[in-house]
């Protein structure tokens, strides 16, 4: 009988699971089980981001999945609680380092575009998140997206109101080695930021709000073809919200950090695996 074909899941998983053994140690530390590997952990909660499920129905769907099950050495499955705890542990230094792995996966050309984006947080309980009075219903997601192959170079999330022009400093200064050209709309428009760009080496081509007559003179002297890439964001935007959920499951805010830079892991992951060889030339 002829062997099936590997599955685009199965390439995701063991693609996941090889950045996990790069990223990791084995155990968490010298006084764990040892039951279950850390590797396996990220592999399996970066498997329930992918398919927008809870840690249960993850689970019951592992029961059928003796392929996935194999590719990561897993014998036997772990209780839904195991995963919660592996997920508080891994802290965000890990997911971060799998993101960097994740963007080496794709091509890039330097013109990066950044743009920002609300998720819910108020998906698990409206009861909930009234008792726990919160006030600000959404988290404010900024990412960098180079053009070439829609990759998330880099995420920041706030639960804040801050602005646009506060946010942008820090992720060029985590970024200059990846950025050459930086797009951005009118709500990055300060001159903090590209005086901070041309001292990094990064060309700034962000708009001017219209004030007066010389700024629409500005605007209109930006090269249309190149800043029309920017619309690449709110591609990689509607895709993030459409595929893994606007939304955010977990209660506490530093673990809806986490998961929404899981997000972008899986992301980069799926965009390498539907790249294919002849696409990847063209780009």
């Amino acid at each position: 009988m002829q062997a099936l074909p590997k599955s685009r899941l199965l390439r995701f998983v063991e693609q996941a699971y090889h950045f996990a053994r790069r990223a990791t140690a084995r155990y968490s530390s010298k006084f764990s089980k040892r039951r279950y590997t850390l590797h396996q952990h990220i592999v399996l909660l970066c498997l329930k981001v992918r398919k927008n499920t809870t840690y249960r129905m993850l689970l019951d769907e592992l029961i059928e999945m003796p392929r996935i099950r194999r590719a990561i050495d897993l014998e036997e499955l772990p209780s839904p609680s195991t995963l919660c705890k592996a997920f508080n542990r891994l802290n965000m230094a890990v997911w971060r380092v799998l993101l960097n792995l994740s963007v080496t996966l794709l091509p890039t050309n330097g013109i990066v575009g950044i743009d920002a984006s609300g998720f819910d947080r108020s998906h698990a309980s409206k009861h909930y998140t009234k008792r726990t009075k919160l006030t600000i219903q959404q988290l404010k997601v900024t990412v960098l997206v180079d053009t070439r192959a829609n990759a998330i170079i880099d995420v920041h999330v706030t639960t804040t109101r801050k602005h646009d022009s506060q946010i942008a400093p820090s992720l060029i200064k985590r970024n200059t080695d990846e950025v050459v050209v930086l797009l951005g709309d009118k709500g990055y428009d300060d001159q903090k930021i590209r005086t901070l760009a041309h001292e990094q080496d990064v060309r700034p081509l962000i708009k001017h709000r219209t004030f007066s007559s010389l700024h629409k003179a500005w605007n209109a002297r930006i090269d249309a073809t190149l800043y029309g890439q920017r619309s690449q964001n709110e591609t990689v935007n509607s895709r993030l919200k459409r595929k893994y959920g606007a939304f955010v499951r977990s209660r506490r805010w530093w673990k809806q950090f986490r998961e929404l830079v899981i997000k972008c892991v899986v992301h980069n992951v799926e965009r390498a695996l539907a790249i294919s060889r002849d696409e990847y030339e063209r780009l």
